[in-house]
């Protein structure tokens, strides 16, 4: 068991027998009236992010994971297969798990895996993946004083907003948790 003081982003918590984690949260103390905590926390299951508020000091039931390294091997139909970096055992993961990531996952990409009892809870991909760009229009010479941008369909099927400079076959570095164009590598 845990409470509110010990809060932090990524926490999962044991809700009513469903899985939240923790996406933000703020400790707020009213000029009137007891504290309370005001969080951010989505649903690991179906994805559904809600606003929970918590009394301070309230207890909740706190989930014990254990993150492992696993390698993103291959896609088949609805099931997206991993590999354990430490044993080499493969586990296939349904597409509702891997919704949220599947357009920056490219084959041998290292990810973490938060598990519990060697069930798989969440899938977490690193801050920044190099993908390249499978097709965008061309940019127009000399159109650049407002620094333009045209859309970029990347070899995973995800679209970014890059430059007018980026071209067909370019790597380009994009950042995972906001899903914009960092550099081109």
């Amino acid at each position: 068991m845990a409470d509110t003081s010990d809060f932090r982003n990524g926490m999962i918590l044991n809700m009513n027998g469903v899985y939240w984690i923790i996406a933000e949260f703020q400790h707020v103390k009213p000029g009137k009236g007891g504290a309370f905590v005001r969080t951010k926390i989505k649903n690991l299951l179906t994805g559904q992010v809600k606003e929970n508020t918590f009394r301070a000091g309230e207890r909740v039931t706190e989930v014990k994971v254990v993150r492992r390294d696993f390698q993103y091997l291959y896609a088949t139909g609805d099931m997206y297969y991993m590999m354990d970096a430490e044993t080499y055992d493969q586990i296939p993961l349904p597409e509702s798990m891997v919704e949220d990531v599947k357009d920056y996952l490219k084959e041998n990409l290292n990810v973490v895996i938060y598990m519990e009892d060697n069930t798989p809870l969440l899938v977490e991909l690193p801050n920044f993946v190099e993908l390249h760009v499978r097709s965008t229009a061309p940019g127009l010479r000399g159109d650049t004083a407002q620094g333009g941008s045209k859309p970029a369909t990347m070899e995973t099927g995800l679209v970014v907003s890059v430059p007018l400079f980026i071209e067909e076959g370019d790597v380009l570095r994009i950042d995972t948790r906001t899903g914009k164009y960092v550099t081109r590598v």
